[in-house]
């Protein structure tokens, strides 16, 4: 299990925030739905709750791994021999072969920040995992309540109309049964395998949608400023 909680440290810890999706009709076609269960989480207010939560109470953290990142950066920038910003595996190549003490001091910043996100990261986890537990209780009803026979992936689909999609009727259910989790996992408490799976799809979906909210602000017009009198 550290071998598979080590690789979730690899992944940005970040702070939930509305995602940047489309609505989608809430019924099914035919008795065969899809239905997005990492998109269906997300959305849930214990896991937006939850990470608010986590980013509060671990916020000293988060702001030394800012720091200590861009040390990080400053150091992996002395190895960057040709100067174009970006660290190949044969510039690494040659900083082992003539031992470049470089690399200890970025060894070293990198064991410092995972350090410092494993609390925050466990803690991530351990609400994830409360709220999945309860998923297929959610799916189970959304299930009943629209007479659905087959729910699939939505990679499954070559085509497939915006009602087929339940996703949102899963987060709202999801909503009912567990409006609010738990962030404080107990001292001897290890995530599942598959917690520490969807932990990542999770992180990966969060700075996505931070991106494209990101660009979308970029594209922008500036604010009209007032005339001078």
């Amino acid at each position: 299990m550290k071998r598979y909680f080590k690789t979730a440290l690899a992944v940005l810890a970040v702070t939930a925030a509305p995602l940047a999706v489309g609505s989608v009709a809430q019924a099914q076609v035919s008795g065969i739905a899809t239905a997005n269960p990492t998109l269906a989480i997300a959305k849930t207010k214990a896991f937006s709750s939850a990470y608010s939560q986590i980013g509060t109470q671990y916020k000293s953290y988060f702001d030394q791994i800012d720091a200590r990142n861009k040390t990080l950066n400053g150091l992996r920038a002395q190895l960057d021999t040709n100067n174009d910003k970006q660290l190949t595996q044969e510039e690494l190549d040659a900083a082992v072969r003539a031992k470049n003490p470089v690399l200890q001091s970025i060894q070293t910043e990198e064991n410092e920040i995972q350090k410092l996100q494993t609390p925050a990261v466990k803690a991530q986890m351990f609400a994830v995992e409360a709220i999945f537990a309860e998923y297929g209780n959610a799916q189970q009803k959304v299930v009943s309540d629209k007479k659905i026979s087959v729910i699939l992936d939505p990679e499954a689909f070559l085509y497939a109309p915006s009602q087929a999609d339940v996703t949102n009727d899963i987060t709202a259910a999801l909503d009912a049964r567990l409006p609010s989790v738990s962030t404080t996992p107990g001292a001897d408490w290890q995530p599942q395998r598959n917690t520490v799976a969807l932990h990542q799809q999770l992180q990966q979906l969060l700075v996505a949608s931070a991106r494209n909210q990101a660009a979308q602000q970029q594209q922008q017009p500036p604010a009209a400023q007032p005339a001078s009198r």
